[in-house]
């Protein structure tokens, strides 16, 4: 293959991008909720849940949260078929791919240059899921794919294999990332000393490689019993006088056949914890599907939750993920919050989080979860664990409509609910501006630079008022004016004075409010040149 090709991830429909209107967020303050009183001093208060699409939400949080996101947490539709009973899998495959591809695409620009982002997923489409997070984040920036056991039994009624395993696919937004290593009791289980070494605790571990290519450390080692041991590929991790060091010290020995190099690892140089394993078994550490379900039975205990959630995430799993790849105060996102798990255990483990759901189960269920937990009454999950005592609070947004509607001569204008405060923060972030309000200059409503500004209004500018904005901005800085019209001459040097909604009409696909799984949004196969129908979801080759 030409070193300048690579495989490629298609299917139809991809190259269709949807043109995102950033949204500005309303806070909703009587479903926003807080403890009646301080529990602690590290209480967390600006946490957000935003009821909305969640492609929608997640670009209206792109402006404000570029590189803040410490770790994104997703359990997105698995794509099983239940969505799309009247399509072909095809059709489906293709609709779930696009949805994926253009929310992970905002979920990577929100991540921290130390964030991660962890997707559990099942053999349906875990591959495909795989190839596309290449493509998004760089093949360089996959970390792993642990094995999370869902079941605590098996399905004896299938027919073919009884499905007990979640695949959890974790990308990073650079390559160099790493876990945080925990102190695991149980894996400290593995270190022995049964030769009373005077360094403690120890097992064989790691060969002896270099990381990296060291042609000075390509050496052959003779053992006792005179086998030639041949270098690693790298060479070794050390020079010879030093493994001959360790040899005398026990720390590198020779296998009885003398044809192997073992090294002891010990527990005392594992100071910042332990190597996290990418086989997660152990269903006390991480839970199970049905103990997910227990959780929320006990919660609501009245409400017939099973039949929203079939398959919740248990707050162990999610605790496990946010010991990895998070610290205290972090920011964590989920954009697909079902049952609300996620805030829920970030809440509990002293993070500040954000999630996003459309569903009415946010206010059915999510809110209720999150003002047990904030009130302690969630006695459930991982709260005796973590010793939660209650406390903080969360700010509920939903998304703002469309900026623009058409009126009754299907001309395109402001939306009749904007007022003009909501008007210019939705033009700064089209503009790319910060909304920043001045409570002494009036035309300061938003800003680019310390010199540069944007200025919103609805009325219809003269000359004169145009050059009395001039006067006032002065010739070291620059103003944006967005206004319906204005008469006479706009040339100033430090004005920009353009038409609304004239300005934006391009920009956006306007009154579009749901980005779901929608099959018109599909667009038709283009017809191939040998009649034959298109495929979806194939790898091919093509130009990088």
């Amino acid at each position: 293959m030409n070193k300048k090709q690579k495989l490629e991830l298609t299917w139809v429909g991809k190259d269709a991008r949807p043109k995102l209107e950033p949204r500005i967020l309303l806070e909703d303050r009587t479903k926003s909720y807080h403890a009646k009183h301080r529990v602690g001093e590290d209480d967390l208060f600006d946490n957000r849940l935003i009821f909305g699409d969640n492609l929608l939400a997640l670009k209206a949080l792109e402006q404000e949260f570029s590189g803040k996101v410490k770790c994104v947490f997703i359990d997105p539709p698995y794509n099983t078929g239940s969505a799309f009973t009247h399509y072909d899998d095809g059709v489906e495959h293709s609709i779930w791919l696009s949805l994926m591809r253009d929310r992970l695409e905002i979920i990577r620009k929100l991540l921290s240059d130390d964030g991660s982002l962890w997707i559990t997923i099942d053999d349906n489409e875990a591959h495909y899921l795989k190839v596309l997070c290449d493509e998004v984040f760089g093949r360089k920036c996959f970390i792993a794919d642990a094995v999370w056991r869902t079941s605590d039994n098996s399905n004896n009624n299938v027919t073919k294999f009884s499905l007990d395993h979640n695949n959890v696919l974790i990308y990073a937004k650079k390559a160099d990332w790493c876990p945080n290593f925990l102190d695991d009791p149980k894996k400290r289980k593995h270190f022995k000393n049964p030769d009373n070494d005077p360094r403690g605790p120890w097992f064989d571990g790691n060969p002896v490689n270099n990381p990296g290519l060291r042609p000075n450390l390509q050496f052959n080692i003779t053992s006792p019993t005179g086998h030639v041991i041949k270098h690693p590929p790298n060479g070794w991790r050390w020079s010879l006088e030093t493994i001959n060091e360790k040899l005398s010290t026990r720390e590198i020995r020779f296998s009885e056949d003398g044809k192997r190099l073992i090294r002891r690892t010990y527990l005392a140089d594992m100071e910042k914890g332990l190597p996290p394993s990418t086989l997660w078994t152990d269903l006390e550490e991480t839970g199970h599907n049905r103990q997910a379900k227990y959780e929320l039975k006990n919660l609501f205990p009245d409400v017939p939750v099973t039949s929203l959630f079939g398959t919740p995430k248990p707050e162990r799993l999610i605790e496990k993920i946010l010991k990895l790849a998070s610290n205290s105060r972090d920011l964590i996102l989920d954009s697909f919050a079902g049952s609300g798990t996620t805030g829920a255990v970030a809440h509990k483990m002293g993070r500040r989080w954000i999630m996003v759901e459309l569903g009415e189960h946010c206010h059915t269920h999510i809110i209720p979860r999150l003002q047990k937990v904030i009130d302690g009454e969630d006695k459930g999950g991982i709260t005796q664990a973590v010793d939660w005592k209650g406390g903080g609070g969360f700010r509920y947004y939903h998304l703002a409509p469309s900026l623009l509607e058409k009126d009754n001569w299907d001309n395109w204008v402001i939306h009749r609910d904007y007022n003009a405060a909501m008007l210019a923060e939705a033009l700064c972030k089209l503009e790319g501006f910060t909304y920043a309000p001045s409570d002494t200059v009036y035309w300061q409503q938003g800003y680019s630079t310390e010199r540069d500004f944007l200025y919103v209004t609805t009325a219809t500018l003269s000359h004169e008022q145009l050059q009395q904005l001039a006067d006032d901005v002065g010739p070291e800085r620059s103003l944006l004016v967005l206004c319906p019209a204005f008469r006479g001459n706009a040339d100033f040097p430090n004005l920009t004075v353009r038409k609304i909604p004239k300005q934006v009409l391009s920009r956006c696909e306007w009154g579009h409010d749901d980005y779901s799984l929608q099959i018109e949004n599909l667009p038709q196969a283009p017809e191939a040149e040998d009649s034959r129908p298109a495929q979806s979801g194939l790898f091919t080759e093509g130009a990088s």
